[in-house]
């Protein structure tokens, strides 16, 4: 065929090829790719939104708590102020207990004087009453023989009724002793019990004391220590919802970079269908050609049926035979993102092991010899929704 022969068999092709339908998408691995990314996107946007949830109840929590510190500080100023007032009755309890003490230890004296003044009255009104006993029935016999005259007699009467005056001055000096020591004693009895009272309530003024520092300081404290857990709970949910945010937005740009990929292999995709193509007598295969596509067919289809495994094999050799993508067996198999065997190692483990199958070998025997049950498909990959395949094989679609 001359020159212009062949160019008008390219120029055909290239119209037939442009007259084919084409389905447009990217490779098995970035779609993988793409999709695991924004299953992650999803499930760290859902834990931001818990975080947010609970970092929303926290900061209710935390609202709750210093509201109810805020009353017990309240409370805390009243308990001040009667603390103060129980102190200053305290101190004025204390000042009528020192007061008492020293009117008790007056009464007591008193009381002493009484009894001692009591005492001697009676031992006085003793002396008196034995005195006119033992005297009384002859005294007047004897002032009266014995007086010189009436007058003298009458002087001496006078004498019994003095000392008769001074005998009930003595029984009334002695009552009244008497009585003033009863008094003392009640004024003692009256003294000593207000003092037990003022005991009393100094006992209880102390324990209001003890009650009213007790009574909120136990809350404060609990809800101090509430509010901080609560305050570090929020700084952790705070540092939560920031590292998913950034989380977020990194895979927002993992994302970005897959689909601008996608665009990229979407645009490769469309001129390969435009290219020009190789006839398959013209490639030369490199020594381990063969080895390396049966383990490539391996590791993407052995446990598919043989055609499935031929029509593998056949992308591969389709993409050496366009211009748009390398020209031997290695640069195609070994092109970045292209194929997910090559990336994850299963690959380079086959290829250690040698764990291509006899059908693999002859699958790859069949493409490098021109052989394609998948036209000029240049992907594969397990079927997903959108994608309208040329063909159908096994469990891959090819496009």
């Amino acid at each position: 065929m001359g020159i212009k022969g062949k160019m008008a068999a390219c120029l055909a092709l290239v119209l037939l090829c442009g007259m084919m339908p084409l389905s447009v998408h990217a490779t098995e691995e970035t779609r993988k790719q793409i999709e695991e990314e924004e299953r992650r996107k999803r499930e760290t946007e859902e834990q931001l939104g818990e975080t947010e949830e609970n970092l929303k109840g926290l900061n209710e929590q935390h609202d709750s708590l210093q509201g109810a510190l805020n009353t017990l500080n309240t409370e805390l100023t009243q308990v001040s102020n009667n603390l103060n007032e129980l102190e200053e009755q305290i101190a004025q309890k204390e000042d009528e207990i020192q007061d008492l003490e020293e009117k008790i230890a007056l009464v007591e004296e008193d009381l002493a004087e009484a009894i001692a003044l009591k005492d001697a009255q009676y031992a006085t009104m003793k002396r008196q009453i034995q005195f006119a006993y033992e005297r009384s029935s002859n005294l007047y016999l004897e002032l009266f023989f014995s007086s010189g005259s009436l007058s003298d007699f009458l002087n001496k009467n006078e004498y019994i009724e003095q000392l008769s005056a001074y005998q009930k001055k003595v029984l009334d000096e002695y009552k009244a002793a008497q009585a003033a020591m009863e008094q003392k004693q009640e004024e003692l009895s009256m003294a000593k019990a207000e003092q037990e009272k003022n005991h009393e309530e100094l006992s209880d003024y102390r324990v209001q004391v003890v009650a009213e520092q007790g009574r909120v300081s136990g809350l404060v404290s609990q809800t101090s220590s509430s509010l901080h857990a609560t305050a570090d709970q929020i700084s952790e949910a705070e540092a939560a919802a920031l590292a998913y945010e950034q989380q977020i937005k990194e895979q927002e740009e993992n994302l970005s970079a897959l689909r601008a990929k996608l665009a990229e292999e979407i645009r490769m995709a469309e001129l390969a269908a435009q290219s020009s193509w190789r006839d398959i007598s013209e490639v030369s295969f490199a020594e381990g050609d063969r080895y390396l596509l049966a383990n490539l067919i391996y590791c993407e289809a052995g446990a598919e049926p043989y055609n499935g495994q031929v029509a593998v094999g056949s992308v591969v050799i389709n993409r050496v035979l366009s211009s748009v993508y390398p020209d031997t067996v290695t640069g195609v198999i070994y092109q970045s993102g292209q194929f997910s065997p090559v990336a994850s190692g299963r690959l380079a483990l086959a290829l250690g092991e040698g764990r291509a199958t006899a059908a693999c070998y002859q699958a790859a025997d069949e493409v490098m010899g021109g052989t394609t049950n998948v036209g000029n498909c240049v992907y594969f990959r397990t079927p997903i929704d959108g994608i309208n395949p040329k063909y159908r094989i096994g469990g891959h679609i090819f496009y």
